[in-house]
């Protein structure tokens, strides 16, 4: 897969990052009317603000978010709010029309607009799957697949925890669908009175999830908030930590919450492992993980690396999934995620490079004897410098046999060098080893009597 090319982006990222400032303004003063007050609480050493709005009842509160620099200006600024729907529509406009982005279907899209609507995400509610995965193209400067994004499932999660602590509530989680869309009923499921889906006429569904740190279950937990229960589900937690803001492109904008993107890719990869081999939805983990990783090893490698550290420092188990799934994906791909995340080829199970002994080429203009080495993702260009083959191969002259005649000789010795070099050196070019002679000279050992490089049985050889 080539690195993605985003020649517009600049231009798409500032006009994206209007449109979130627009549409993030937009739902504070939806959520929080003129005539109440902001007021803020003091909750285990942190600051979190809530929105006062008087009743017939007395006094309610809505819950606002953790005390933010970014909040604390939307604070200042809320009265200063104005309606500018028509900016946000044309915004979208360009993004669409312009660069190419795509819209999500209107029926799913408008049920995640009722759904902001209602406050699942003030409330801390993150829109995670495919419908999130579609944000990532405007988000990143790049356009993503389509073919990846297709779902017909609304998927919302929630730490229980959370939904607990915030002191707030929407309605009655059916009562909001129903009033989007009537024909939305309850999905029946093994454990009676506890919901978790609901569905629509035509397929359309909407499931609740919560993140799950003990043993594996399938009993619900209850989401307070929300007025509904949720599937647990392990590695959730890693997933919708720290979510970000985003745009669905539909109608004037609609303010969501997702999951991080590179925490979403490496999910993906982790995810994957656990899906039985050959279904269709482990072929759509690995794609949406693949296209994501192409783009965020450029965009955001830092990113990208401290979500890695993460998830293989949380035990042997993560550790496992999310290498076997990196193993995965297209070569040169995986090769630029090692690369950002300063891993080595050897991480990843069953990664090895080997030999079918075709002929090698001489390259007269950067003097290298090239010759092809296979791995699990592809053919690996590796190439041997004249100097090396002179240095540490006895190569009798500078013409093209004599470099050739000095390879042949050493084949096995030399194919071990690239074999070592690309699995436990750092990764210098995704698909192409390079033996230079200071690299041999600086390992301290003499190659030529290096013999145990390529003993027997090796199974990193393998293909």
């Amino acid at each position: 897969m080539e690195p993605p090319v985003p020649a517009p982006a600049l231009v798409l990222q500032t006009t994206y990052a209007e449109l979130l400032e627009r549409c993030a303004s937009a739902a504070f003063s939806d959520d929080f009317p003129e005539d109440g007050a902001f007021i803020k609480k003091t909750v285990r050493g942190r600051i979190y603000w809530y929105f006062q709005l008087p009743s017939s009842e007395g006094r309610s509160q809505r819950y606002v978010g953790p005390e933010t620099p970014e909040l604390l200006e939307r604070i200042a600024r809320h009265r200063e709010a104005r309606d500018d729907e028509r900016e946000r529509r044309s915004l979208i406009s360009t993004l669409v029309r312009s660069f190419g982005m795509s819209r999500p279907p209107p029926e799913l899209a408008n049920v995640v607009a009722g759904l902001a609507k209602a406050g699942v995400f003030r409330l801390r509610g993150v829109l995670v799957g495919t419908v999130a995965y579609q944000t990532y193209s405007t988000m990143l400067g790049v356009k993503l697949p389509d073919q990846a994004a297709r779902t017909g499932d609304i998927d919302i999660a929630q730490f229980t925890n959370v939904s607990v602590a915030v002191e707030d509530e929407t309605p009655p989680m059916l009562e909001i669908l129903k009033e989007i869309e009537p024909t939305f009923q309850p999905v029946p499921n093994l454990h009676a009175g506890r919901i978790v889906s609901y569905q629509a006429k035509g397929g359309l569904r909407v499931d609740f999830l919560t993140p799950n740190e003990g043993p594996d279950t399938d009993i619900p937990e209850p989401l307070p908030s929300f007025h509904t229960d949720a599937l647990p589900l392990r590695f959730l937690d890693y997933l919708i930590h720290d979510p970000e803001p985003a745009v669905l492109l539909h109608d004037a904008g609609v303010y969501v919450l997702v999951p991080a993107p590179q925490r979403y890719a490496l999910h993906k990869l982790i995810v994957s492992r656990r899906r039985a081999v050959g279904a269709a939805k482990q072929d759509k983990d690995i794609h949406q993980a693949e296209t994501l990783l192409n783009v965020l090893a450029t965009t955001r490698p830092r990113d990208l690396a401290a979500a890695w550290t993460e998830a293989v420092e949380r035990g042997r188990t993560w550790r496992l999934l999310v290498t076997e799934g990196l193993g995965q994906i297209e070569a040169d791909t995986r090769d630029r995620v090692l690369i950002a995340v300063r891993g080595l080829r050897n991480l990843l199970p069953g990664i090895g490079l080997s030999f079918r002994a075709p002929m090698p080429r001489y390259d007269f203009d950067r003097d290298v004897v090239a010759f092809k080495g296979e791995t699990a993702g592809g053919a690996v260009l590796c190439e041997i410098t004249g100097e090396a083959l002179e240095d540490h191969f006895g190569s009798a002259g500078t013409e093209k046999q004599a470099r050739l005649d000095a390879f042949l000789k050493n084949r096995s010795t030399i194919e071990a060098l690239a074999r070592a070099k690309y699995l436990d050196r750092p990764i210098e070019e995704p698909g192409h080893i390079l033996i230079g002679s200071l690299e041999i000279e600086q390992s301290g050992k003499d190659v030529q009597l290096r013999s145990s490089w390529a003993t027997p049985g090796d199974n990193r050889a393998a293909p």
